[in-house]
């Protein structure tokens, strides 16, 4: 079976625009209705996208909301915030995020100070923001990046060539992108009817054999609505089933720390033990957020062939074809998941060479491939 539908670019020399782009979000991730109230939000090295999105959501005949932060915003907070500041949430916050019809963040990578803050005082501002972070996830919402300098560097391309790859990788180089979107849905619809049947995932790769249950939880099709891109089916595995060990061969940045060679052993649903190559103390302190922290929300399957290389970013190195992961944190509750935590952060594994997922002790990817 293919791991995405096949389809020849349009243009020979792509261009990164942003206006397709925010078309894209505004009619198709958010289906933005008239007199809707769109939180649009992100760095102001987005400010190209940000504008088009805006546009787009009052030629729909919306409302939008527009929030911008410097760089190194949230690294400024963590590091300076007074402990009543850190720690506790203003009301005012919570009250502009419950009026929103749906929210669109937007994120800009930038080189930031993270190196420089105590990764137990970024636990807490997480922490403090979590209710803000449940009453986005009742409102229709949709996560895009904007192509910064610096997100290119840390993929190793120049700005024009991760311009291409990120239009590539939401098939705006395709005649009929949306058309193209619900070939992906359909294809992980047949990834999820064989799926659904099991309830026993052994994932196995070098550095890595871990069973996990899934019977009786959902499995979702992230067909581009609310990650763009997207190309993923996941699941919230049952909470104290994970047992075994797992290695993640793809950097993933967490507060503006890049985690490498991450190694979490489960018993029961819990981690016992978390080790990293580099960025361990940021992988500990997250693990010490809260309780939950140290349980699995979801079970992720990674389909989108568009995307091949890792980037540094988990927007697109998630959704690599030939890849899984899995979140430490918050379920989605959609997915019958019940764990609560603070955090939801992804750790992506490589199982194009030599990596194996069975189901009730059945091959069913092989290398990156389903069988």
């Amino acid at each position: 079976m293919q791991n995405n539908p096949e389809a020849t670019s349009i243009v020979t020399s792509l261009t990164y625009d942003p206006r397709p782009h925010a078309e894209l979000l505004v009619a198709y991730c958010l289906n933005v209705q008239p007199l809707e109230r769109i939180l649009i939000a992100g760095g102001v090295a987005g400010l190209p996208l940000v504008r088009e999105v805006a546009r787009a959501v009052l030629r729909a005949g919306g409302r939008p909301a527009v929030r911008l932060d410097y760089p190194g915003q949230d690294d400024d907070v963590a590091a300076l915030a007074a402990d009543g500041v850190l720690d506790v949430l203003h009301p005012a916050e919570l009250a502009d995020m419950d009026s929103m019809d749906s929210t669109l963040r937007i994120l800009t990578p930038e080189a930031g100070q993270a190196d420089a803050v105590d990764a137990r005082r970024r636990a807490r501002l997480t922490a403090a923001r979590s209710p803000l972070a449940a009453a986005r996830a009742r409102k229709k919402w949709s996560l895009t990046l904007y192509p910064t300098a610096h997100a290119a560097a840390q993929a190793g391309m120049t700005e024009a060539d991760f311009g291409a790859f990120v239009m590539r990788a939401m098939f705006l180089d395709r005649p009929d992108p949306v058309a193209a979107w619900g070939e992906v849905r359909e294809l992980q619809a047949r990834l999820i009817e064989r799926l659904s049947r099991a309830d026993t995932v052994r994932i196995e790769a070098h550095g890595t054999d871990l069973t996990l249950r899934v019977g009786g939880r959902t499995w979702a099709n992230s067909d581009g609505k609310r990650n763009m891109p997207s190309g993923e089916v996941f699941t919230g595995p049952v909470e104290d089933s994970a047992n075994g060990f797992m290695t993640f061969d793809v950097p993933a940045e967490y507060a503006g720390v890049m985690v490498r060679g991450a190694r979490l052993e489960f018993r029961d649903g819990l981690v016992v033990d978390a080790r990293a190559d580099e960025g361990e103390s940021t992988l500990l302190a997250a693990l010490n957020t809260d309780p939950g922290a140290r349980r699995l929300g979801e079970l992720g399957i990674g389909s989108n062939s568009s995307i091949q290389t890792p980037t540094g970013n988990i927007l697109f190195d998630e959704k690599i074809g030939g890849t899984v992961h899995l979140a430490l944190g918050r379920s989605y509750p959609e997915t019958g998941g019940v764990n609560a935590s603070a955090i939801h952060w992804d750790l992506i594994t490589d199982l194009r060479q030599g990596g194996r997922i069975s189901l009730d002790g059945e091959p069913w990817q092989e290398n990156g491939q389903f069988l």
